[in-house]
């Protein structure tokens, strides 16, 4: 079923929100990129600018997740990422502002460390000024196991634990991430355009499940495109397709998987590695707008929309937006293997 912009604000009004991400984020033009590459004419949304902690994507579900943790009487909030998680930063951040413990664990082994500052600098050290507990654990590959087990030792302590599943990606956050879309329906349209396409970069699922389900009901010709970072692509759109389903039922609007689509060939050589490519996107995006982009997430999705310009996927008359999901602070975290 699809419904429009207006319908879907009002289905999305059902969910409460705490009010700490700032929202909407800004669409600005990208006029020195588009100039380089030669088109088509590039648009960010700057996600990266939801304010608390540094910003970033996971903040825009956090204000609907976490309004369910304080609802529920919730004493401790829990969950974790590798060392330099984005999304474990905003976590506890987050908590820090609602006065809560927070507890992360901290996946060892996903990746080997890249650089001599990558376990204390950027996102670690932000975990650390933020208050939280860090749990180091092993990679298993399974990405939420050692956070449930945490809450169980919580909860055996007489603690009320909240369970924030890894990269904020479970049916509620999907819900919460379609409200980007009705911000840039709206957003375009005073620019005066409709994009061909939104890019973006996608590895835990639940950013792109929300961009699916809220664009096929209010922005049905615009193609959400995601960029996999996690060089697993089958996976990522396997969980795209799950998170998009659950979020469609809360909503109560239709969902068709044929139009999830995952790119795949831009992850470099595995999880959290950057490759030239990658650092050739944060030297443009830096050097041609001023923006900072992550050598994980973000810095491989714009290296893939370049990718795909080149390979000439958009007429040079066609929009299209980036969607800045942050990571800024990661940066630092990789600096001497940037080259930069």
């Amino acid at each position: 079923m699809q419904i429009d912009r207006k319908l879907l604000i009002d289905r999305l009004a059902a969910f409460p929100r705490l009010g700490l991400a700032d929202l909407p984020t800004p669409l600005e033009p990208m006029k020195r990129l588009t100039a380089h590459l030669g088109g088509p004419r590039l648009w960010i949304k700057r996600d990266d600018a939801t304010g608390l902690g540094f910003g970033g994507n996971k903040l825009r579900k956090l204000d609907y997740v976490l309004h369910d943790a304080v609802s529920d009487g919730a004493d401790t909030i829990v969950s974790g990422g590798v060392v330099q998680s984005n999304s474990q930063r905003q976590v506890a951040a987050v908590a820090a502002k609602l006065g809560l413990p927070c507890h992360l664990a901290v996946y060892h082994g996903r990746l080997a460390p890249p650089t001599p500052e990558y376990e204390t600098s950027g996102n670690a050290f932000l975990n650390r000024l933020f208050g939280a507990q860090l749990h180091d654990v092993p990679w298993t590959g399974d990405r939420n196991a050692a956070i449930r087990a945490l809450v169980d030792d919580l909860r055996a302590q007489g603690r009320k634990p909240y369970f924030v599943p890894y990269g904020v990606s479970n049916a509620l956050g999907a819900v919460a991430y379609a409200t980007t879309i009705c911000e840039i329906e709206q957003q375009a349209a005073r620019w005066g355009f409709k994009p061909a396409a939104i890019v973006h970069c996608t590895g835990s699922a639940g950013t792109q499940a929300g961009l699916v389900i809220g664009a096929a009901s209010a922005m049905p010709d615009t193609r959400i495109v995601g960029i996999d970072i996690d060089a697993e692509p089958a996976r990522v759109r396997s969980d795209v397709v799950t998170l998009a389903r659950q979020a469609a039922d809360l909503l109560g609007v239709g969902f068709d998987d044929t139009i999830v689509e995952v790119v795949a060939g831009h992850a470099g050589p595995a999880y959290g590695v950057p490759h030239e490519a990658t650092i050739e996107a944060i030297r443009l995006a830096g050097q041609s707008e001023a923006l900072v982009l992550d050598p994980v997430y973000s810095g491989k999705g714009l290296a893939g929309l370049i990718a795909m310009i080149r390979q000439g996927r958009w007429r040079n008359d066609e929009d299209v937006i980036f969607l800045h999901t942050g990571g800024a602070p990661a940066l630092f975290a990789y600096q001497s293997a940037l080259g930069i």
